[in-house]
């Protein structure tokens, strides 16, 4: 009678589990992306130099908070933002864009998912403002969100508390691998123009942690998005330990 019980418990205990398991997230499975892309040139110009607007966005459909994440950052790195309040979609600053636009000018918008890993999507924004010159002006930046807490994670959700100025030594350090490796350490007057900076743009990518830089940020145009990398052995004690690939 006994042992009919336990089971019976047993047995009890093994569907309640699957019963969860089967409404548990399973993040090590990534999200469905879909990607959404057009360009548009000046209403009513003919011309091969007409202004035009080229973007290309991704969506998650099992998580449109994201998707309107995603489209609010773009916004931020529009030319509209800089000069005042941003527009309220990407359709909306297409029109405001062309309406304005001279010949030759053209805006490129462009969110694209880097990497998918242990319940973190990492978006990859970018931008590229041609207003006619020699170059147009590129943007960058990135989003970190978390699946498990359902929110972008900002610096202070990155790192443990208290680490913040070790993660920026640690960073200098990685800034001067770069220099050797570019063999810029070399020139003195490099060195001097462009010191080290801290940058707001970080990912949390499965390889290491990457500390990516605008143009002119910490080198010249010609050298692009300068991007330092920071392997997770060197930031043990310094991000927090369930962010660490293969933790979570």
């Amino acid at each position: 009678m006994t042992l009919v019980k336990l089971t019976s418990v047993a047995v009890l205990a093994l569907a309640l589990g699957a019963c969860q398991s089967l409404f548990t997230p399973n993040y090590r499975a990534p999200l469905e992306v879909k990607r959404e892309a057009w360009e548009h040139v000046k209403p009513g110009c003919s011309e091969s130099d007409c202004p035009l607007v080229n973007i290309d966005v991704v969506h998650f459909p099992a998580l449109p908070k994201l998707d309107a994440i995603v489209e609010k950052r773009l916004l931020t790195l529009t030319e509209d933002n800089q000069r005042g309040t941003p527009p309220a979609s990407l359709q909306a600053y297409e029109q405001q864009y062309l309406a304005r636009a001279d010949k030759r000018n053209s805006s490129y918008l462009q969110a694209k998912v880097r990497e998918q890993h242990d319940g973190l999507v990492i978006v990859e924004l970018s931008s590229y403002l041609d207003s006619g010159g020699a170059h147009g002006m590129p943007g960058r930046g990135f989003i970190n969100y978390s699946r498990k807490l359902d929110k972008v994670l900002t610096l202070d959700d990155m790192l443990v508390p208290g680490q913040e100025a070790t993660f920026w030594k640690t960073a200098e350090e990685s800034h001067r691998a770069w220099l050797i490796s570019t063999g810029m350490d070399k020139d003195p007057e490099f060195v001097k123009t462009w010191p080290f900076k801290q940058s707001p743009h970080i990912a949390l990518t499965y390889g290491a942690v990457v500390i990516k830089y605008e143009v002119y940020a910490i080198a010249p145009y010609s050298m692009g998005h300068v991007e330092l990398k920071i392997p997770y052995p060197r930031l043990n004690g310094v991000i927090r330990p369930e962010l660490f690939p293969g933790r979570g």
